[in-house]
């Protein structure tokens, strides 16, 4: 018996800076004695909480269901108990697998990628010893991820209930430069407060993430709509039937999208027409107008909430100074965006004090390796 078949708690791993809201979202799933922990949160729950923590949450990355648990304080420990879990009732030679590690302070084990290697021998090699072939290894995507975490002489083996990051919704066929992880975008959304109650619009929308995510939460569309496989259907334990339950009653909340709800734009011809093609994956999103504009050709955004992920160095194209360009935006929100939020996130956080603009406050979120901020604006 597995560690998280006589525990039922499983770990959610996040980004930086989402706790407080992604503990909110857990417990709206259902999920019980939730604990944050490092880069994560640990909670309890049944299969049917499991299963819909996968499918319905917009703000974590993976949920790491733990087989087993062992001292780990060499290549001889990792690779006999690797070899001792009972991988076949999990998966078959016919499935492929991929192993992510994280190792911190370990003597002996100094490198992520040598412990996944040692594990990745152990799987291979006890199939091979009882079937007399191999499951073939894919780093890229596996039909099943194994997460291994060594912290010291502590090591964690477990298996990802989500099959890969959550992240990844499959709404974003075409794409630019940088683009927002799309949790990140949804933490932004989440962050503003907005539920439809006024029109939401991006003036620089890029390849349109955080107008979809505005329309999936307004919609009730399930983060996990468009997945066509999850980890958890290689739990030894898991109920079809339940599933199909799960995903059919949160498939029957979702609501139409209101006619001039969102809307966007960018100065890039290539940005807008990436938009409309991630917009229009989504069943409602050709509802939503996306304009090739200059924010500074936009007459007016009164009394709405404004989302937007400026460019930051990458992204910009021939828009001269970057502190000039942040200015020029500030300006924008100060004298065409009165009686409007803005929720700003900024790569570069030099850039915060170009905007001029008092924050009602700035909270911490990384994307793509960045230390930025994502900042709130009254604009009264």
């Amino acid at each position: 018996m597995f560690i998280y078949q006589k525990t039922h708690r499983y770990f959610a791993q996040i980004s930086t800076g989402l706790d407080p809201i992604a503990v909110k979202e857990l417990e709206n799933i259902g999920a019980e004695q939730i604990q944050p922990g490092f880069r994560g949160i640990y909670f309890s729950a049944d299969p049917d909480v499991l299963y819909s923590v996968n499918y319905k949450s917009h703000l974590i990355s993976h949920v790491l269901a733990p087989l087993v648990s062992f001292k780990c304080r060499d290549r001889e420990d990792l690779y006999r108990e690797g070899k001792s879990v009972d991988w076949p009732s999990i998966f078959s030679v016919d499935n492929t697998f991929g192993i992510i590690a994280n190792v911190s302070d370990n003597e002996n084990i100094r490198h992520s990628k040598f412990a996944a290697l040692c594990l990745k021998d152990a799987v291979a090699d006890l199939f091979r010893s009882r079937y007399g072939k191999r499951p073939d290894v894919d780093s890229s995507d596996p039909d099943v991820w194994i997460n291994l975490h060594i912290r010291r002489e502590n090591a964690t083996v477990s298996l990802d209930t989500s099959g890969g990051s959550l992240h990844k919704r499959g709404y974003r066929r075409e794409t630019v430069d940088a683009p927002m992880q799309e949790t990140l975008a949804a933490a932004m959304i989440v962050l503003s407060g907005w539920r439809g109650q006024n029109p939401i619009y991006d003036p620089m929308c890029g390849s349109g993430t955080l107008l979809c995510e505005a329309m999936m939460k307004v919609c009730h569309i399930p983060a996990g709509f468009f997945r066509k496989k999850f980890g958890f259907f290689f739990m030894p334990d898991f109920q079809k039937k339940r599933w199909e339950n799960i995903k059919q009653s949160a498939d029957d909340k979702i609501i139409k999208l209101s006619k001039g709800l969102i809307a966007g734009s960018d100065l890039d011809r290539m940005a807008v027409r990436s938009s409309k093609a991630n917009c229009r994956i989504i069943p409602g999103g050709d509802n939503i107008p996306i304009t090739q504009t200059h924010f500074k050709d936009i007459s007016e955004l009164k009394n709405m909430m404004i989302v937007c992920n400026p460019p930051y160095g990458i992204r910009l194209k021939n828009e001269g100074n970057l502190g000039n360009f942040y200015k020029e935006f500030g300006d924008f929100l100060k004298q065409k965006c009165k009686g409007s939020q803005a929720i700003i996130y900024f790569g570069n956080r030099e850039m915060i004090k170009h905007i001029g603009l008092k924050p009602s406050w700035k909270k911490p979120m990384r994307n793509a390796g960045l230390d930025g901020r994502v900042v709130k604006y009254e604009l009264f």
